[in-house]
């Protein structure tokens, strides 16, 4: 299965046959079945398909991910029909409001994250030894929080606590491996402001569209997170899932600048917002498509384990119909 990308202005996506059909301008220029595709994102400006589309993209069961053409925000998902074991979302919704639960799946996730961005600096001193002091000192942060983080009974508004100061101490690292001419001096976003904070963004919104895929196809509600608290219009427990992975993240976009494809002249800038143009979007992507199968897969295998936990505590509480009733 595999991803397609609409990235052109002027496309118009219709459906046929059991494929999509795009045409630019007016011209056919090529057609795509259906059961190849378990995920559509569309950047492209003044791309055109109705309903139908959306509807048939659905009964494949394929996601679709709308990015701003600009940015690359994430505007809207559109996800299959809903997964209809209810014993996951009874349980799901019940560990919420516990609090025992939610600091131990917390402690879980920050250690797995700061073990691996201790690890992606380590391994970082080997190749630029030039950055040794600074990763270095960045290793020690992180190493003093982790320390505390693990430390059992550690409640979460604690552990979002050690999170941060490992997360400054982390940047303080991982600036240093980036080209000065980059201007990589922080993480920040909405917009980013340089090239490599315009990756970073792009691949996290990427990575939480997989996370919110795995989930509902899980038969868990993307919307119930643990330690990312639920919040209107977020999709707490994708933020949850993808915690772990962001160090991945950040090696693969350090790997995207030394020495891979993506160079300054990609980039160009606008009303302070970093952007990635389409020469830099045609790279991205495709290493994007190389990389994806490995976190991908961790997503997966985690959504189904913590659905047949949350399904074993569930279904105690479903009513058994009866087998004279009536539909």
């Amino acid at each position: 299965m595999a991803m397609l990308l609409l990235d052109r202005a002027d496309l118009e996506v219709r459906v046929s046959e059991g494929a999509l059909v795009l045409y630019e301008n007016g011209t056919r220029r090529q057609t795509v079945p259906l059961r190849l595709l378990d995920r559509l994102v569309i950047q492209g400006a003044r791309t055109r398909l109705d309903s139908a589309v959306l509807i048939k993209l659905a009964e494949a069961g394929a996601a679709t991910l709308l990015l701003s053409p600009r940015a690359g925000r994430q505007v809207a998902i559109v996800l299959g029909p809903a997964h209809n074991d209810a014993a996951v979302r009874l349980a799901q919704g019940r560990r919420v409001t516990d609090p025992d639960f939610c600091d131990a799946w917390a402690r879980q996730l920050v250690v797995a994250k700061l073990r691996r961005q201790h690890r992606l600096l380590l391994a970082a001193e080997a190749r630029r030894p030039d950055t040794r002091k600074a990763l270095f000192d960045a290793r020690g942060g992180i190493a003093e929080a982790l320390a505390q983080a693990q430390v059992e009974g550690t409640a979460s508004p604690r552990l979002r606590g050690l999170e941060g100061s490992a997360a400054r101490a982390y940047f303080h690292g991982y600036t240093a491996l980036f080209a000065p001419e980059l201007g990589f001096a922080g993480r920040n976003r909405r917009p980013p402001r340089d090239p490599v904070n315009a990756c970073l963004s792009l691949a996290y919104t990427l990575l939480h569209f997989e996370a919110v895929r795995m989930a509902h196809a899980a038969g868990l509600d993307p919307l119930l997170g643990f330690y990312h608290r639920p919040a209107f219009g977020r999709e707490s427990l994708a933020c949850d899932l993808i915690e772990p992975l962001r160090p991945a993240i950040d090696e693969w976009v350090w790997q995207q600048f030394s020495p891979g494809p993506l160079r300054p002249e990609h980039f160009s800038a606008d009303k302070g917002a970093c952007l990635l143009g389409k020469t830099g979007r045609s790279h991205f992507y495709a290493g994007w498509e190389r990389f994806a199968p490995l976190p991908r897969r961790w997503l997966r295998q985690g959504c189904a384990r913590l659905a047949r936990q949350l399904r074993a505590e569930g279904e105690p509480w479903l009513e058994q119909p009866d087998d004279d009733e009536a539909f």
